[in-house]
């Protein structure tokens, strides 16, 4: 499955769609980016006159490349004729350094097993200088649809 496919299939839409490339895709993993945009509303309130992403913005932003898009992935390898989202169902996140309005960041995810509907992953974001901003777990589960 090329990549543009995996996008063109993510159930996200402006303002809430947080990838704009995938790097690379396999079974084991994606390496993705997204540059948060400076006039994200989510700016305007989180902290008064010192803009920060929002951790939960942070961790969905993970969610979508590192785990939504390989679970996208995973089951276009399976079933051509195979559909269907990844719904987040835990998050273990660490936080080591803000990002900031304009900022890109890449997002690292290695799967650790895929079985049983559940898709769990290792994830970093990276900024654009190669430091760690966050790292964690992931987890969500694979609803699926037939087309036929």
């Amino acid at each position: 499955m090329k990549t543009t496919e995996i996008l063109e299939k993510l159930p996200y839409s402006h303002p809430f769609h947080f990838v704009d490339e995938l790097l690379s895709i396999d079974e084991n993993g994606v390496t993705g980016t997204y540059t948060f945009s400076k006039d994200l509303d989510f700016y305007k309130g989180h902290f008064k006159d010192h803009p920060v992403t929002p951790g939960v913005i942070l961790t969905e932003t993970m969610a979508q490349i590192g785990m939504v898009c390989l679970g996208i992935y995973l089951l276009g390898e399976l079933d051509a004729n195979t559909s269907g989202h990844v719904m987040l169902t835990s998050t273990a996140i660490d936080f080591t350094k803000p990002v900031f309005p304009g900022e890109k960041v890449t997002v690292i995810s290695e799967k650790v097993y895929f079985r049983f509907k559940k898709l769990h992953c290792k994830v970093e974001m990276q900024n654009q200088a190669g430091e760690i901003v966050c790292k964690g777990t992931l987890s969500g589960m694979v609803t699926t649809r037939l087309h036929g």
